[in-house]
């Protein structure tokens, strides 16, 4: 009998998956009264959060108003997005910004024309208004450190660190009757054991699925866990076709993955061709302030029709010292690159960004499991639609995460009695020696889904992929059926699971909406329908 069983038993009132702007809010909102468990499956700060640059949008100024935001993101989402729920959160925008500035986030000011401090925004694609406020570029770095700083001085506050989620427990797999949940198995990474979690209340809060394209913006953490978990525990998701991909990533041998902040097109930054002609008015009237799937799918284009492997962004025509001042962060990647932007264009590829469809939700962010919420990028809210709106999604974690935390504090009880779970039984699995197989099908996985369910689309290229992905599928549920699991593991099946799910999402659209653009059905449909994909478990 193999020695790697692990027995031992965590107990806590609410158990957040995920450390970013969404897990951290909802745990700082939560009453004190309550004992909460936050697992992160590397350091608490490394997730999409932290690396997010543009901004909060949010109707701050005299000069705009909740109508226009709402309007503006009903325009980018294409007809998909649920306009209570898009009211929902634009209406929360200006609550939420200042409940930011109370835990001590340090948002840019300037000196208005009338000599007062006043917060500077900026404009971002899709945006009418300038409502996009900042900290530089660097915004989720300064909120998840404040946000990280407030929940370690919490003492009900406890963080689980290097623990990935293995997978949630509910009742009717422990054959008690009723879809609820009781807590998750978790793999600790330090000792490779894997620990039971119970907690009458479980949140998602994982963040997207992007790491399943070759290129992404992306950290290494963005893969698709709580869609997976959410999908094999019996919820529905919805509109999984509706990939984001950035528009302007730094194209560069060492840089790994580094975003390019929409902000630099909404101060004036040109896209150009490599031989330094604009392009983008061909394409849309707004040009560079176009929304980002059609920004997307012009360099594409461009790209394509010319043979090159990136397009240029060019800021150098603004003064240097506002270009320095507004995007520090970036101008010192860049710069360690031997690229100064405020003289020479930046090398620029669309990359994997945001995942707009995922787990179904309410406006509290129940899910279909009782006791199981999800809120951020991991979700389905109907904020998005068909297409995300710049800096939306920072304002979406902290709206939903304040929710669903109100949720849960009217109904959650400290000290409940928890239910008996069984260890996770690994006796009858071995070491493996083939760790080559995971990596290879990593590899395979990534370049499948990036070249045949990319920025455009066609059935031939989808049906293609999606024999492969059902094929992988198979090898890694044998290999995770004979062998302990690791991370690369838990993360190359639940990528795979998300991969299906894309994919079948995709197959049913037939039309071309938002981020979906597909070449058997270029047109959109004068109906706008969202894709729901039900497990064999939900009802």
């Amino acid at each position: 009998m193999n020695e790697r069983t692990h027995s031992s038993t965590e107990q806590f009132d609410v158990l957040i998956i995920g450390s970013g702007a969404a897990g951290l809010s909802l745990a700082l909102t939560l009453p004190d009264r309550l004992q909460v468990g936050i697992l992160s499956k590397e350091r608490p700060l490394e997730g999409s959060t932290y690396y997010a640059q543009g901004g909060v949008a949010a109707v701050l100024d005299d000069y705009d108003s909740i109508d226009a935001h709402i309007a503006d993101t009903l325009r980018a989402g294409d007809g998909l997005c649920q306009e209570p729920a898009v009211r929902f959160v634009v209406e929360r925008s200006r609550e939420i910004v200042e409940w930011l500035v109370s835990l001590g986030v340090q948002f840019d000011t300037r000196v208005s024309a009338s000599g007062r401090s006043e917060f500077h925004l900026t404009q971002e694609g899709g945006h009418s208004h300038r409502r996009v406020i900042h900290a530089a570029d660097a915004t989720g770095k300064e909120i998840s450190e404040q946000l990280y700083s407030a929940a370690t001085a919490k003492p009900n506050i406890s963080f689980l660190t290097d623990t990935i989620a293995l997978d949630i427990i509910t009742t009717n797999q422990l054959g008690l009757g009723s879809k609820t949940v009781c807590g998750i198995y978790a793999l600790n990474q330090a000792n490779q054991s894997v620990t039971t979690i119970a907690s009458p209340s479980v949140v998602l809060a994982t963040g997207g699925a992007s790491k399943v394209y070759l290129y992404t913006s992306n950290p290494d953490t963005a893969s698709g866990d709580g869609i997976a978990m959410a999908w094999r525990a019996g919820c529905r998701v919805a509109n999984m076709e509706f990939n984001q991909f950035h528009p302007t990533c730094l194209y560069h041998p060492l840089a790994k993955s580094f975003l390019i902040s929409e902000a630099l097109r909404g101060e004036g930054a040109i896209l150009r061709l490599p031989n330094g002609e604009a392009f983008m008015s061909r394409f849309d009237e707004r040009a560079e302030l176009a929304s980002r799937d059609i920004v997307a799918r012009a360099i594409d284009f461009e790209m394509k029709r010319l043979g090159c492997d990136h397009v240029l962004l060019d800021i150098s025509h603004r003064p240097a010292e506002d270009v320095k001042r507004h995007f520090p962060t970036i101008y010192q990647r860049c710069l360690s690159f031997g690229i100064d932007i405020t003289t020479t264009p930046i090398p620029i590829v669309p990359a994997a960004h945001y995942t707009c469809g995922g787990i179904m939700t309410d406006l509290a962010g129940r899910t279909d499991v009782n006791g199981l919420y999800a809120v951020g990028e991991s979700t389905y809210t109907g904020l998005h639609g068909a297409n995300r709106m710049a800096s939306n999604s920072l304002l979406e974690c902290l709206v939903f995460a304040r929710a669903a935390a109100e949720e849960i504090a009217s109904s959650a009880r400290p000290g409940t009695t928890f239910l008996d779970i069984p260890s996770w039984d690994a006796s009858q699995v071995t070491s493996s020696e083939e760790d080559v197989l995971i990596a290879h099908n990593w590899d395979e996985l990534r370049r499948l889904m990036w070249n045949y369910v990319g920025i455009v689309r066609s059935d031939a290229r989808l049906i293609r992929a999606q024999r492969r992905v059902k094929l992988l599928q198979r090898e890694i549920d044998e290999h995770y059926q004979r062998h302990f699991v690791t991370r690369d593991l838990i993360e190359l099946r639940n990528l795979a699971q998300v991969a299906d799910l894309i994919i079948a999402s995709a197959l049913r659209r037939k039309e071309s909406r938002g981020l979906h653009y597909t070449t058997d059905y270029p047109e959109t449909m004068n109906e706008a329908i969202d894709t729901i994909l039900a497990p064999t478990n939900y009802a």
